[in-house]
């Protein structure tokens, strides 16, 4: 099945467009992608790539996944299997790598913080 996508600057001019014609954004990255990132597109909102919850989905509103892969090959994965259970949805033509290059508005995420290593060096 062919997951349809959608450029980004067609997901730019629908979330501009104000929210009740805005589509759901899912983001669908891996679990070290997600974790070590300090950004989202505009109101994404998290859902894990290996076991999808759509409990909290409507079929009443399109939904745009992305990732991290330019080749769009988990937030593809995760648009089939939406598609497949009855929602409208797409995944973003060259995920968050084009987005960014593109310089397109993003949210602001934690990341974990690296600890500052400890004093003394290597003992010999």
């Amino acid at each position: 099945m062919a997951v349809p996508r959608i450029t980004k600057e067609a997901l730019k001019a629908r979330l501009d467009g104000g929210p009740d014609g805005a589509p759901v954004v899912l983001d669908a990255r891996l679990k070290y992608p997600y974790e070590h990132s300090t950004v989202t597109l505009p109101g994404a909102i998290r859902i894990d790539p290996e076991a999808p919850d759509t409990t909290q989905l409507s079929t009443d509103r399109d939904i745009v996944t992305y990732d991290s892969d330019p080749e769009e090959l988990v937030s593809a994965k995760v648009a089939a299997l939406l598609i497949r259970k009855g929602y409208n949805a797409s995944a973003l033509q060259g995920g968050l790598p084009e987005w960014m290059t593109a310089k397109l508005p993003t949210d602001d995420k934690e990341a974990p913080k690296q600890a500052p290593p400890k004093a003394g060096g290597l003992k010999g």
